[in-house]
C-alpha cells in the first residue's frame, strides 16, 4: 500500500478514471455491470480518503470524468450550431460538467461527515445519499437527470425494478449492490460475512429478474401500423435562408408515401416557421395526406399565439377531421435553448438560437385520440422526467395506450447524445408498460415495445421511413400508480437508519 503522502494523488487519478468508466456504462456501450463496479470502487476510494473533505473532492473528480465524457455533446450545440466561440463553448461545457459533478461530491462528503461508522455508511448511507442526489439533480433548477445512474440498467436484471419504483429506485438498488461490494472489499475476509453479502447481491439480482417476468399491462385494441419519418435536415440549414423550402422538399416525398400506415409521425419542429406562417398549400398538403391515405398524422411545429408567445408543439390530424386539430405543447423547456434564465440573455444571444424564448404548455394535456389509440406525446428531452410523463394518467378513463416522443437532436450531430436519449425512452417504456414511438430528425428514430426493447430503428443521420406494427397497452404499473414516492420513502428510511441505528447492528470492516 502506498504511503499516505502518495495515496491521495493516486486516489484522485483513480476517481477520474472511475468516472470515465461510469460514463461508459451508458449507451451506446450499454454495460450495466460497469456502473455498479465503478460506483463500488468509488465507495472504496472514498473510504481510503480518510476524511469528508477528501472524499468530497474524490466525488467531484469522479463527476468530472462522468459528465465530462457523458455530456460532452453540449459543446457541439454551442460551438458548431450556436456559433459560440470555441473557447467560450469549451469553458461553458467544462463549467456545466463541473457543476453536475457537485452532486457526487456532496454525496461522498455528506456520508463521511454524518455517518461515521464504515458499516452503516457503505451499506446504507452512501447508497441512499447517492440515489437521493440523482433525484435532486432531476428536480432542482428545472432538473437535468441525463445519465441518472438508473438509466444504465435499461438492460439486465435491475431493469425489472423500473415498473415498480422507477429510474431512481433502480439507481438505489444499483447503489445498494455497489455498497455491498465495497463493504466486502473493505472487510477482513470472513466466511459468514462473505456469504451474507453474496446472498444479498443474489437476492437483488434475482428479485429484479423475477420482476422482469411480470406482465404489468395487457394489450388494448388492435395493433396499428405506424410510419415514423426521419428527415435528416442539417441543423445549420434548417433556419438558414431557404430553410422552409428545404423542409418541404425533404418531407413531402416521404410523407406522401404513407402506404398502408394507420399513423404517420414527423419529428419535432419540422418547419422553421410557426404553423401560422406556413403557406396554405403546405397545410392543405398535410391535411390531404391524412384524408387520402386514411392515416392519422402527427407533426412537430411551432405555434405563435397573441403577444408574440411561441409554443413548441405537436399537432395531430385525423383523416375525418374530427376533431379538426389536436395539439400538445411542450411543458418542460430546456434552459438556454427554449427559455432564458434570469441574467443569462447575454449568453443565449451569443448562441444565436432561433425562437429561443418560448412558453410552457399546460401541466395536463390529455392524450391524442388517433388511429384507435390514446397517444401521450412528449417533445425532445421531456421524456427524461418520468414523474411528468405519468401525469398523462391523471384522468383514468383517458389513460394513454402508447407514448410518442418527437425530437430534433440535429444540434448534436451523431454524438453519444442520440443513443443516450434512446436509452432514456426505453426506461419510460419500462416504467409505464407502454410502447414508445420515437420520430426524430436525425436519430434515434425507433419503435420500443412495452418491455423496453427496441424492435426497429433507423440508422443515425439518414433520411428515411421506419415502418412497424405497434400494440397499445392498458393497465397500470406500480410506478404509474405511485410515482417516485416509494423510491423516495425507501431512500429516506435508509438514510435515517444509517444516521440513527446503533453501530453495533452493522458488521465492522
Amino acid at each position: 500500500m502506498p504511503s499516505s503522502a502518495f495515496r491521495f494523488p493516486l486516489l484522485i487519478g483513480a476517481a477520474a478514471a472511475l468516472g470515465a468508466a461510469h460514463a461508459a456504462a451508458f449507451a451506446p456501450w450499454n454495460l450495466p455491470w460497469l456502473q455498479v463496479a465503478a460506483l463500488a470502487a468509488l465507495f472504496v476510494a472514498a473510504e481510503l480518503a480518510g476524511s469528508a473533505r477528501r472524499a468530497a473532492l474524490l466525488g467531484w473528480v469522479f463527476g468530472l470524468g462522468w459528465f465530462g465524457i457523458g455530456v460532452s455533446w453540449v459543446y457541439i450545440s454551442m460551438h458548431v450550431y450556436g456559433q459560440m466561440p470555441a473557447g467560450l463553448a469549451f469553458a461553458a461545457t467544462a463549467a456545466f460538467a463541473a457543476f453536475l459533478a457537485l452532486y457526487p461530491s456532496l454525496v461522498l462528503g455528506f456520508a463521511h461527515r454524518f455517518v461515521s461508522a464504515p458499516g452503516p455508511r457503505l451499506l446504507l448511507g452512501l447508497p441512499a445519499a447517492w440515489a437521493l442526489s440523482e433525484w435532486l439533480r432531476g428536480v432542482l433548477l428545472t432538473g437535468f437527470p441525463w445519465l441518472a445512474s438508473g438509466y444504465a440498467h435499461s438492460d439486465g436484471p435491475l431493469a425489472g425494478y423500473a415498473p415498480v419504483i422507477g429510474v431512481y429506485g433502480v439507481a438505489l438498488i444499483a447503489a445498494l449492490a455497489a455498497g455491498m461490494i465495497a463493504h466486502l472489499l473493505r472487510s477482513q475476509p470472513r466466511l459468514l460475512r462473505s456469504a451474507a453479502h453474496t446472498v444479498g447481491l443474489a437476492l437483488l439480482l434475482l428479485v429484479g429478474q423475477g420482476l422482469r417476468g411480470i406482465e404489468w399491462t395487457q394489450p388494448s385494441g388492435a395493433a396499428i401500423r405506424v410510419r415514423l419519418v426521419q428527415g435528416n435536415v442539417p441543423q445549420n440549414e434548417k433556419f438558414a435562408d431557404g430553410g422552409l423550402q428545404r423542409a418541404i422538399d425533404t418531407f413531402a416525398p416521404l410523407i406522401h408515401r404513407a402506404g398502408q400506415a394507420d399513423l404517420v409521425v414527423l419529428p419535432e419542429s419540422i418547419f422553421p416557421v410557426p404553423l401560422n406562417y406556413l403557406p396554405d398549400e403546405v397545410v392543405q398538403s398535410l391535411r390531404s395526406l391524412s384524408r387520402e391515405s386514411g392515416a392519422a398524422l402527427v407533426f412537430g411545429v411551432f405555434i405563435e399565439q397573441p403577444r408574440g408567445q411561441y409554443f413548441n408543439s405537436a399537432v395531430g390530424l385525423r383523416p375525418d377531421d374530427s376533431p379538426p386539430l389536436q395539439r400538445y405543447s411542450k411543458r418542460h423547456l430546456v434552459p438556454f435553448g427554449e427559455f432564458i434564465p434570469w441574467g443569462f440573455r447575454w449568453f443565449v444571444d451569443r448562441m444565436q438560437i432561433p425562437i429561443g424564448d418560448q412558453q410552457r404548455g399546460a401541466p395536463y394535456q390529455g392524450p391524442m385520440d388517433l388511429a384507435g389509440q390514446r397517444i401521450a406525446v412528449n417533445i425532445c428531452y421531456e421524456d427524461l422526467f418520468g414523474a411528468e410523463i405519468i401525469s398523462a394518467w391523471q384522468v383514468p378513463e383517458r389513460a394513454p395506450t402508447m407514448l410518442l416522443n418527437v425530437s430534433n437532436l440535429a444540434w448534436f450531430d451523431d454524438s453519444i447524445a442520440l443513443p443516450q436519449h434512446l436509452q432514456i425512452s426505453r426506461l419510460r417504456a419500462l416504467e409505464t408498460g407502454r410502447p414508445m414511438l420515437r420520430a426524430t430528425n436525425t436519430g434515434a428514430t425507433a419503435i420500443i415495445d412495452a418491455h423496453g426493447n427496441v424492435t426497429a430503428q433507423l440508422p443515425f443521420q439518414m433520411a428515411g421511413m421506419l415502418d412497424g406494427v405497434v400494440q397499445g397497452q392498458s393497465g397500470t404499473t406500480p410506478y404509474v400508480a405511485t410515482g417516485n414516492a416509494p423510491a423516495l420513502g425507501l431512500i429516506g428510511t435508509l438514510l435515517m437508519a444509517a444516521l440513527f441505528v446503533p453501530r453495533r447492528l452493522f458488521p465492522r470492516p
